[in-house]
């Protein structure tokens, strides 16, 4: 009995020992959708000892997680700020960028709206407040309820910096905690209009409005006015799990997960 038990604590000590846990942190964006699919795949494809931590609570927190390492990846769907790598700098952690995926940051509006398209001028007007009401800009007389994400998201700042001029939002607007949660209002609040990612623009109950008259598909992202990159950030010496799984994400296998998820392929 002794030597089973032996054998047993044995046993269990190796498969904790080949047990590794990957931890990302960061973008709403990438962290809902994308990346705990392209985990499942990178598990799937022989690495099954790799257990994955993902916490998706805005790309503002992929930098000191990396910083203090709690996180040997960080997530983010926009480019880290000077300020943010030199925070990482003086923690002794040298950060290294990786684009893994295009974007479009699609303007939302309820399904029964009778608006399809809306000029770069209007959004901006509308996002900041100078439109207050759809009959303004040819919709059902009503007022206007604007969905933004929160402040910890590199989404909003993103759609200040594409949509707004770098101006203010309203004090009005409303701020939800992710792309599906503005989705969901949008499509419950017939004067409800938001963004989300080109991955949730299909959601029940909402529609995308074409800008420009450019319709927010993949084939158009060179063209469309809100296209953006998605990036994954790592220190300058990764553990070994952390840059499998990058070089997972990059290889043609992982970029079929990518466009598979609703985002476009980076190559």
């Amino acid at each position: 009995m002794k030597l089973i038990s032996t054998l047993l604590l044995g046993a269990v000590l190796t498969a904790m020992a080949s047990s590794q846990t990957l931890s990302l942190k960061g973008s709403d964006t990438l962290g809902a959708k994308l990346v705990p699919q392209l985990a499942e795949k990178f598990r799937a494809a022989g690495n099954k000892g790799v257990r994955f931590e993902i916490a998706a609570e805005g790309s503002t927190t992929a930098f000191p997680a990396l910083a203090n390492k709690t996180a040997q990846i960080g997530m983010s769907s926009r480019k880290v700020k000077d300020e943010e790598r030199t925070f990482c700098k003086t923690k002794g952690v040298y950060i290294k960028e990786y684009a893994i995926c295009h974007d479009m940051l699609c303007v939302i509006v309820n399904k029964n709206s009778p608006v399809s398209n809306l000029t770069k001028a209007q959004v901006a007007k509308i996002f900041t407040g100078q439109i207050k009401d759809w009959s303004e800009i040819g919709g059902t007389p009503g007022p206007i309820s604007i969905y933004t994400r929160n402040t910890s998201s590199g989404t909003y700042k993103d759609w200040q910096k594409l949509a707004m001029g770098g101006r203010d939002y309203p004090t009005s607007s409303l701020k939800m905690a992710g792309n599906e949660q503005i989705a969901q209002e949008v499509a419950k609040n017939k004067g409800g209009i938001g963004y989300v990612g080109l991955a949730y623009a299909t959601t029940r109950g909402i529609k995308a409005v074409n800008i420009n008259g450019v319709q927010p598909i993949a084939s158009n992202e060179r063209k469309y006015e809100y296209a953006r990159q998605c990036y994954l950030y790592m220190p300058d010496k990764p553990t070994a799990e952390a840059q499998a799984f990058m070089n997972f994400v990059l290889s043609p296998a992982g970029q079929t997960v990518v466009q598979s998820t609703g985002f476009i392929r980076i190559k």
